[in-house]
């Protein structure tokens, strides 16, 4: 199973991908993680941080749908953790499609701009060589948000975790279980 946890910044995605790959047995593949890899390679940086914002996005998408693919095509289940836009779920689809897995893309977001600021100013994620998330930023971001259309699932971070996290463990254990064999 692949499972894609999409939506703006702040929005208890990377909680919500830990408890999906809790209830599968997987690792979690985030976006944040795989550029703050490639911050310590200064002569990477420069070109890196002078794309355009889809571009620089592509970067990081691209590696994680090489190591998604690398994983399903062993039989394991993966959840990606990301802010991935329609294109994104696409390419997971595609990606899904081709090896025989089942896709559920779950899109978070918060209705409550209070409780999203609280949210973004009272965590630190702990990246390496990664930025902590500021809210000011984080706002600016929502206005070019443009949700995917496709999602199995949204959830709102407004509402009790509890509820989430029950609703994204029912759409897991929902999922088919007679996908075809992966290809190897």
């Amino acid at each position: 199973m692949l499972v894609l946890v999409t939506g703006p910044p702040g929005t208890g995605k990377s909680t919500l991908a830990d408890s999906a790959a809790s209830e599968l047995g997987a690792a979690v593949l985030a976006w944040d993680w795989v550029m703050a890899a490639l911050t310590g390679f200064e002569e990477l940086q420069e070109p890196i941080t002078k794309m355009e914002p889809a571009r620089h996005r592509e970067v990081g998408w691209a590696v994680l749908f090489h190591l998604t693919r690398a994983q399903l095509q062993r039989g394991r289940s993966v959840v990606l953790d990301g802010v991935a836009h329609e294109r994104e779920v696409r390419q997971a689809r595609a990606i899904a499609d081709e090896l025989g897995s089942h896709l559920a893309v779950v899109l978070t977001h918060c209705s409550d701009p209070e409780v999203h600021r609280q949210l973004v100013e009272g965590r630190q994620r702990r990246i390496p060589g990664w930025y902590e998330l500021e809210w000011e930023r984080v706002r600016r971001s929502l206005d070019a948000w443009d949700p995917p259309p496709s999602a199995h699932l949204v959830l709102d971070a407004a509402d009790p975790l509890a509820s989430n996290t029950e609703a994204l463990r029912a759409l897991i254990a929902a999922a088919p279980s007679d996908a075809p064999t992966p290809q190897s």
